[in-house]
């Protein structure tokens, strides 16, 4: 653990001096690598993520293919959906399906609060099955915010407007904080399991926040996220959410030790608005597809905007499927051949 500590990643989530940001990306493995695809005509997205000997060779497939300087342990937001009572599966063209969602107050009592341990053990078993096989590679761990959760379990599936979630908010706020105190709960020591189990730090991903006005993102997903993230020690806690421009103000109150930072949001006024605590992104995902002399230009940018202490390069979002390999290839090498100016 100790050369985790030491690792790039590491020190620019402490906010140290290095001598170039580090590199990951968001959904780094899947589908836009053959070698991933050739794992997926075998088996389910459901069956891959259930079994962690597959989740590792997944996990392993961009570390080898790219060199990036930290892995993200493969999986999805929602098995944290099954501990709590409720399953989900994945339509072709439609996404994740809830077919039992939580409605009424029968529904809501019909919830449980797991022993993560026994109901989550998938994620912990492959991230110590990572260290074992690529002990030198950093790996991240991560989880859905609870409001993001809320909204699949809520809905029932993907939505534009979220209409179920939103009018719990307002028609039955006291069950709606029942059920995000309960998912904050469970997120919470998921997250602590994985860094338990090795991680070098965590993840938050509150995908659906951007959704809410202010005042609902304040009542709602803010004070649920705090409350899962107090639970997690001994790592960086990373929390990232889409469209987070509105809340910049807010989200040093989430309680998290570095910010994930979409490609809308402009990283000097993010810097500005978070101060000294470290950010992480947010090249466009689109931007892959430019010309390499275009990408390696705006992957200058990113860094140079960010400033030279407490920056990990990423995606403002996920790779795509459709990503072609020399668009990533080439923001990884620009992001590796950069060197700060000496302070």
């Amino acid at each position: 653990m100790a050369a985790d500590r030491n690792s790039l990643i590491a020190r620019a989530l402490r906010g140290e001096q290095v001598e170039r940001p580090p590199v990951w990306f968001m959904r780094q493995a899947g589908r836009y690598m053959a070698e991933y695809r050739a794992v997926r005509e075998k088996v389910s997205f459901v069956d891959l993520c259930n079994s962690p000997d597959l989740c590792v060779e997944v996990t392993c497939q961009p570390v080898d293919r790219f060199g990036v300087d930290a892995a993200i342990i493969f999986s999805d937001i929602l098995p944290v959906l099954q501990a709590i009572g409720r399953d989900f599966h994945l339509v072709k063209g439609k996404g994740p399906v809830v077919p039992d969602p939580v409605r009424t107050t029968s529904d809501v009592a019909s919830l449980r609060r797991p022993d993560v341990a026994d109901a989550l053990p998938v994620v912990p078993k492959a991230i110590k099955l990572f260290r074992e096989v690529r002990p030198d590679t950093p790996i991240l761990g991560f989880a859905g915010a609870p409001f993001t959760l809320f909204c699949y379990l809520v809905e029932g599936g993907s939505s534009k407007n979220w209409e179920y979630p939103k009018r719990m908010l307002y028609e039955a706020p006291d069950q709606a904080r029942h059920i995000l105190n309960l998912l904050a709960d469970v997120v919470g020591d998921y997250l602590q399991a994985q860094i338990d189990a090795g991680a070098v730090a965590v993840q938050i991903f509150d995908t659906w926040a951007g959704t809410l006005s202010q005042e609902d993102f304040k009542a709602f997903a803010l004070p649920a996220t705090q409350r899962a993230l107090a639970r997690v020690k001994g790592a960086p806690r990373i929390f990232f959410s889409k469209d987070m421009a509105p809340y910049l103000h807010l989200v040093k109150q989430t309680g998290a030790d570095a910010f994930g930072i979409d490609w809308r949001t402009d990283m000097r006024i993010a810097r500005k608005a978070l101060g000294d605590a470290p950010v992480q992104g947010n090249l466009d995902p689109l931007a892959l597809y430019a010309p390499t002399d275009q990408i390696r230009a705006r992957v200058r940018a990113t860094i140079e905007a960010a400033g030279p202490r407490g920056h990990v390069f990423n995606l403002g979002h996920g790779v795509l499927p459709t990503t072609p390999l020399a668009g990533v290839d080439a923001m990884i090498d620009e992001v590796k051949k950069y060197r700060y100016p000496a302070p």
